[in-house]
This record gives structure tokens, sequence and C-alpha cells, in this order.
């Protein structure tokens, strides 16, 4: 297992980061069922726009914390915000069955902190060498496919058999072995000497701010090109996620068998993906060409869904998802070879941000799209009223949007280097020296721990305070 050593403490490893991101995304999985329930029953009309805009706050709010969240925890250790991200992140699941206004209530607000993905990619980042990174990504990434695959199928025979209150129960005591074993058994990553030499240092509101975050962006053209491609990828992709499996029972006719039989073996196929496939990519052709070719496969599968009206088309397409899902751990591990190693919750922070952004406008997009071409994803419309649906040329609007936007992704993500050069940097750097000190000095800042010569330095994160 990929590790970094730590003198004096018991030492933290990549399996730390799956397991707790696993129990996560296991017990959310779980209540796939009950929450297309609890949404149809508490927002009986517009149930989509409804989920939406609480989807739309959550992912706001964490767009605004991602950046502060990923500052802080390069200052005062990964372990504590940890804990506070899958705390805050599961603490709505049980109120799904005590107040379901409660429990939409806390969704949104729990946005705050959840962004689980910022820390454990941070996490990540600390124990592991530059070229063990893309395969550590790759296996966090699996993992929570590896969630998904039983999970839904786990949950909807539960609520079968028994009743939506016992799933509730049990993805309830998956987040708390969760919550315990981030306590009592995961170990710091970042090492002592890099925390005692900023610890007491104020966080600025230059760091806390989302919006000073991306000016900062903007400044950088690498860094620029990396989250626009970042925005225009996962926009569709959080959009798809809010809606597709009511699209496949309504509009495709998927029973609830083959739904839970699809997640799983999306979920089997990109454990191979992102593991197996995802290591062999980067070694022969590259960071940059393998987030081109995940981005490639997304566009067909956004094509399939756009315009598929059979069941076949459907499950071809589930394989172009699983091939797609390389995207984001090769775009992580691009992002991260150019930052400092006292930088990576910030850097992470940043597209976890992003990402939070577009799980705000995704839902609430393809909602009001499906709104727009009259295709009313609840289970409660009549079957004649589905007709003109079924018949038409476009069955899903929505996705051929979401391949359009993924198309103007590659046209960015071309433009992106696949390494930074050394010599770039060192210029950039020798040029802003002096402003940078007069910066760290004037705002209390940490003193950035001293990198190789060898390490490839993106001027950006090197140059400012974040």
């Amino acid at each position: 297992m990929l590790v970094r050593s730590s003198h004096g403490r018991r030492r933290a490893r990549v399996t730390h980061a799956v397991i707790v991101i696993f129990l996560e995304f296991f017990a959310w999985g779980l209540l796939t069922t009950p929450m297309l329930t609890v949404l149809r029953e508490t927002f009986p009309q517009h149930t989509f726009l409804m989920n939406g805009l609480v989807q739309g706050v959550k992912g706001f709010l964490s767009f605004l914390s991602a950046p502060l969240i990923g500052a802080l925890s390069d200052t005062w250790g990964r372990k504590s915000f940890l804990l506070i991200t899958v705390f805050f992140t599961c603490a709505p699941i049980p109120f799904m069955r005590i107040s379901p206004w409660w429990y939409f209530a806390l969704i949104a607000v729990s946005g705050i902190f959840s962004v689980t993905f910022s820390v454990i990619f941070a996490y990540v980042a600390d124990i592991t060498e530059e070229h063990e990174r893309s395969t550590a990504y790759g296996l966090v990434s699996a993992t929570f496919a590896a969630s998904l695959v039983t999970s839904p199928a786990i949950g909807a025979y539960l609520s079968a058999q028994y009743s939506d209150s016992l799933v509730v129960l049990v993805a309830t005591v998956i987040a708390v072995v969760d919550i315990a074993f981030v306590f009592f058994l995961v170990p710091e990553s970042l090492p002592d000497k890099m925390r005692l030499s900023s610890y007491g240092f104020p966080i600025s509101w230059e760091q806390a701010d989302p919006f000073s975050s991306l000016r900062r962006v903007g400044k950088d053209t690498t860094v620029l090109l990396i989250c626009v491609t970042v925005f225009l990828s996962y926009l569709p992709e959080a959009g798809q996620y809010s809606s597709f499996f009511l699209y496949l029972k309504q509009v495709i006719e998927f029973s609830s068998a083959a739904i839970a039989g699809f997640i799983a073996m999306v979920g089997i196929l990109s454990i191979i993906a992102q593991t197996i496939l995802l290591s062999l990519l980067i070694r022969t052709i590259g960071k940059k060409n393998t987030v081109l070719l995940g981005l490639g496969f997304q566009i067909l599968q956004l094509l399939c869904y756009a315009f598929g009206s059979e069941s076949w088309m459907i499950w071809a397409a589930g394989t172009l998802v699983a091939m797609s899902s390389i995207t984001f751990p090769a775009v992580s591990a691009l992002v991260s070879q150019n930052a400092s190693a006292d930088q990576q919750g910030v850097v992470q922070g940043m597209i976890t941000g992003i990402r939070g952004l577009c799980n705000g406008l995704g839902p609430a997009l393809y909602g009001f799209i499906f709104y727009l071409f009259n295709v009313e994803l609840t289970d409660t419309q009549p079957v004649a009223e589905r007709q003109n649906t079924e018949r038409s040329v476009i069955p899903g609007p929505p996705f051929l949007f979401g391949a359009c936007a993924v198309l103007l992704a590659v046209l960015v993500a071309v433009f992106i280097p696949e390494r930074y050069r050394l010599t770039d940097a060192k210029s950039c750097c020798a040029n802003k020296s002096t402003n940078t000190s007069t910066a760290l000095v004037q705002n209390g800042g940490p003193v950035a721990t001293p990198t190789s010569e060898t390490e490839d330095i993106e001027p950006l994160l090197q140059d400012t305070s974040m």
C-alpha cells in the first residue's frame, strides 16, 4: 500500500482514505430508494425542481466553504477536518424518518462541510510520492464506485422486504462507524514540521474567499484551463446523477431490479477503469491525454442517453460511463503535480469547490430542461401522457446539452500543458519573488516549505498566500 512513513506515530495509509470514502458513500447509497420516496412525498409538485433547489443550496455552500477548509487543513492537519466533513455530511441521514423537512434543510446546510473528497485527496497527496499519486487517486475514486455497486440494491431490497425505516437505521449505523473510524483509527497525514511551521498564523480572508480563489485562477492560464475543464465536464455529470434513476424508470421503463443491476455493472466496470486502466493509461499516454480520453467517453455516453430509447442502448452507455470515470482522478493527479506540498489542500479545495458549484447548478439545470421539454419525472405520471416523450427524437434533452458542454471541455483541455516547464516556473517565480515575500510578511502568512529543484511548481500556487 502506498505510504510515506512518519516517525513516532501510526503511519497514515491510503487504506485509511479508502475506508472512509467507502463507508460514507455506502451509507448514502443505501438511501437511493428511500430518497426518491421521501422526495415525492415531501414535494409532490415539481419534485425535481425542488430537489434541484435543495441540492443547489448545498452545492453553493460547498463552493463557498471548500477553499477555507482546504487552507485550514493545510495549516492544522487533515484528520480534524476529515472528522468534521464526514460528521456533517452524514448528519442528515437519521432525519429522513424523524422529519423530512428537517432532513432536506440539513442536507442543504451540510454543504458547508460536505467536501470530504477535498480533504481525502489532500490526505492522499501527503502520504504518496508524485509518481504514485495518480494510482492512489484512482483507487479512491474506484472505492466511491465500489460503494455503489451493491448498496442501492441492498437498500431497495430492505425497503421492499421490511421498511424504509430499517434502511435509514442501517445507513445511520454505518455513518456512525465511519465517524468512529476517523476519530479512533485514522492517523494524521500532514507532517508535524509542516503544521508547526504554519501553526498560529491567521487564515486571511483572501484564503477563505472562494471568489478570490477564482480570480487568482484567472491569473494563470494552466490552472484556469483545468478549472474550466472541470466545470464544463462535471456540470452535466452532477445533473445526471440527480435525475438519472427516475429517468431510467419512467422514460426507458427499467424495472427496479434492472436499475440495481445497471448501477452494479457501472460500479464494477468503474473499479476496473479507475485502478488498472487508469494507471496503465497515465503511464503510456500521460495525464493530459488520459483526461481527454475520459472526456471523449463522457460525450459518447451522454449522446447515448440523449438519443437512446431502447434498453440495450442504455446498457451500452453504462460501459462508457465507467470508462469516463477516469477523468476526475486524472485531473486531480494533473493538478497535484504542480502544487507544492503545503498547498495540496488548497488546490484540491479549489477543484472541489468548483464541483460543489456544479452540484448546485447541475440538478436545477437538468430539472429545468426536463420541464421545458415537458418530460415530467414523476412516478404518478399516466402512461398515456408519456407517449409523446417515448416517440421523441431526443428522449433526454438535458443529456444532449451535457454532451455539448463536455465537447467544450475537450476544446479547453486540449490547451492544458502536460507538465508545467520548470524553466517557466523559475522565471515567473524570480520575477515575483520580492512582491511575494512582502505580501507574506504583511499578511502574516506561513513561509512555504522548500521544494526540490526538480519539482514542477505552478506559479499561481507558489506565489500567492493560498
